[in-house]
């Protein structure tokens, strides 16, 4: 099977987040950045997996700069043959989205992989609006798949359960927890990354479809208020009248 795993850059989760420019800015000065977790871990390995089981190839694919390779190598390094990445910034979801698009409809891929969301943003936008781009069936959310054929079984996470559905390839699958476990990259794996070829696409004219007005700093947690459990009136009064919640 042909494989395409695309996959983001995203902050590490322990990173001091910063913005310059009257809040307008992100500041990258000294900030980690890894591979979007659930691109890697769930993604990017249960298309491992999937190769593995019934051979073909791993692509992956990552919409970004040349300072953003080595994100690209740690994928190349847990098991992916190659590597496109289009040089662009990731201006927004659907900007993304049509890049891939534009590079995956003429490649005949059997299944396109997404994470479920990116950890800083988690819009869960791309793999959806990809799939409408090609015109191929979307499975969100998916936990658990079993391939036959050219069928695959896709089990997916709902709201107060799960769903099962089977789908013909080619199809695109954002893949939540429980799709596959973590690897980790082995030294052979991290010295053959570096001979793995990384093809350099440049972008094609997209509209971005958003404009960034700002960011903004949640609010800061209050004191936590201690209630005695037989005291169910003032809990209910200040569920109310503070938290709003009822």
């Amino acid at each position: 099977m042909k494989l395409l795993v695309c996959v983001s850059q995203t902050p590490d989760t322990t990173a001091k987040i910063k913005f310059t420019a009257d809040n307008s800015q992100f500041d990258k000065n000294g900030v980690q950045f890894i591979m979007n977790p659930y691109d890697e871990w769930y993604a990017l390995v249960r298309a491992l997996e999937l190769k593995e089981q019934v051979g073909g190839t791993v692509t992956l694919l990552h919409v970004g700069p040349k300072e953003n390779e080595a994100v690209i190598r740690k994928g190349l390094a847990i098991g992916a043959d190659n590597a496109i990445r289009i040089d662009a910034e990731a201006k927004s979801s659907l900007f993304v989205a049509k890049q891939i698009a534009e590079y995956a409809k003429t490649e005949g891929f059997d299944l396109l992989f997404f994470g479920k969301e990116t950890i800083d943003y988690n819009g869960s936008e791309v793999p959806a609006m990809v799939s409408e781009y090609l015109d191929l069936p979307f499975v969100s959310y998916g936990i658990e798949m079993s391939v036959e054929g050219t069928t695959a079984t896709v089990q997916r996470d709902i709201e107060g359960g799960k769903e099962v559905l089977t789908v013909d390839t080619p199809f695109v699958l954002s893949c939540a927890k429980g799709m596959a476990e973590q690897r980790i990259p082995n030294m052979r794996g991290i010295m053959m990354a570096k001979r793995k070829p990384i093809k350099v696409v440049p972008a094609v004219e997209a509209a971005v479809g958003a404009e960034l007005v700002g960011y903004a700093y949640p609010p800061e947690k209050g004191d936590v208020k201690l209630i005695d459990a037989d005291n169910m009136d003032e809990l209910v009064q200040l569920l109310h009248n503070e938290a709003k919640v009822i």
